[in-house]
């Protein structure tokens, strides 16, 4: 088997082997995949979650006939489950071996000194490829058949393992300090992953072919869906699309993904829901939506998605009364689209009345329970402000 086995033999034939495994490419995304396979390059793939990048490194494994190798990276990891680690239960197997054969290493030595480095010359015995266990890099350089190699979150890694990936990206060889530079049998198709929880290195940005995955447009993502035989009749897989898309438009935690738009459509094919209403939708919105808040903020936001001229029920709102404000005080705005039944004369006598209760002067002489005395002045006699100083301790 070569390396050019099951290579792409252009874009369209890179975009119809990823059909026949289910995942509807793109022009842009068969095109990067097409020139990864004949420039040896990673692929670097951006975007928020759940917009089907690690499903790309699973389906081009099955597009070309690959295995797939998969490193899952997260806060604190370091080269050990990278990279590769030494065997040390099996290093001290041997260790025992070695003194049950000692005298057999120095039965020649004409001297201590002599002995000494006949031993000596047994350390490299530990340090060697037969003590090394490969971690999921170090199998893919040194694999036997090429494999794809997916680095899944990158993001998530510290930037001291972001810089180990250095060489193996640039080079598809992993340099061991105790045993040497090991180099690629096979060039591995290593497809790299982000959801863009920090910035990633411009030399590892460099060092592959960069792609932004968005979420799709209607009409592809509706594609998708079918594609998935979801069991959802065509009408209410749109209606479920757009209602979806609107509810990323949401300040959620986190937005739904292809993949639960997917569960989602299936949950309500199984259900035999025949119209998309906002209380079946409600009842299910946890398919899409794992937080507490997004849960209520998309159930606000559902009545309005299903049908734009719904009325939100006050039940929704959080709080006691359905306008977002307390009743006690104006609008605004004017009081037309209340119901209450007021004619345009009785709304101009309470603006005026408003207005009265604004002008200085206007409560009576007992309105406070004094004499008709200012708001805010108050008599103090000469005498009780010289014995409210008097009483007073000057700091000495």
């Amino acid at each position: 088997m070569t390396d050019t086995d099951f290579d792409f033999a252009d874009v369209a034939d890179t975009r119809a082997r990823f059909a026949q495994e289910g995942y509807l490419a793109d022009d842009q995304l068969a095109t990067t995949v097409f020139l990864q396979s004949r420039l040896d390059k990673p692929v670097l793939l951006e975007g928020p979650a759940g917009v089907g990048k690690t499903q790309l490194a699973l389906s081009l494994a099955r597009a070309t006939g690959r295995r797939l190798l998969r490193l899952q990276c997260y806060e604190g990891q370091d080269e050990t489950k990278a990279l590769y680690e030494w065997d040390y239960g099996k290093q001290l197997l041997y260790t025992q071996i070695l003194r049950e054969k000692i005298g057999q290493v120095v039965k020649d030595a004409t001297d201590l000194t002599d002995a000494v480095e006949q031993i000596a010359k047994q350390d490299s015995v530990f340090f060697s490829e037969r003590f090394l266990t490969p971690r999921p890099l170090l199998e893919a350089i040194d694999s036997e058949d090429p494999v794809v190699l997916l680095i899944d979150e990158v993001d998530r890694a510290d930037e001291a393992l972001e810089a180990v990936l250095l060489e193996l990206l640039a080079e598809y060889q992993i340099s061991i300090p105790e045993v040497g530079t090991i180099r690629a049998k096979h060039a591995p198709y290593v497809v790299l992953t982000s959801n863009n929880t920090r910035d990633l290195s411009a030399a590892l940005k460099r060092r592959c072919l960069h792609l932004f995955l968005d979420y799709p447009d209607p009409e592809r993502e509706l594609e998708i869906i079918r594609s998935k035989e979801t069991g959802l009749a065509d009408e209410l897989a749109a209606h479920l699309v757009d209602i979806v898309r609107g509810l990323r438009e949401l300040d959620l935690r986190k937005a739904p993904s292809i993949s639960e738009t997917i569960d989602w459509a299936r949950t309500l094919a199984v259900l035999g829901v025949e119209e998309l209403s906002a209380d079946v939708l409600s009842a299910t919105l946890n398919v899409v939506v794992k937080y507490e808040r997004d849960l209520r903020l998309s159930r606000e936001a559902l009545h309005r998605l299903v049908d734009p001229n719904a009325e939100v029920p006050a039940s929704l709102h959080g709080h006691g009364h359905g306008h977002g404000h307390g009743h006690g005080h104006d609008h605004g705005h004017d009081h037309d689209d209340h119901p209450h039944g007021a004619t345009p004369e009785d709304r101009d006598e309470g603006r005026r009345k408003r207005a009265e209760k604004d002008e200085p002067g206007r409560h009576h002489e007992g309105y406070y329970g004094g004499k008709g005395k200012p708001l805010g002045v108050r008599e103090v006699s000469s005498g009780q402000g010289s014995r409210s100083f008097s009483t007073r301790k000057r700091p000495v």
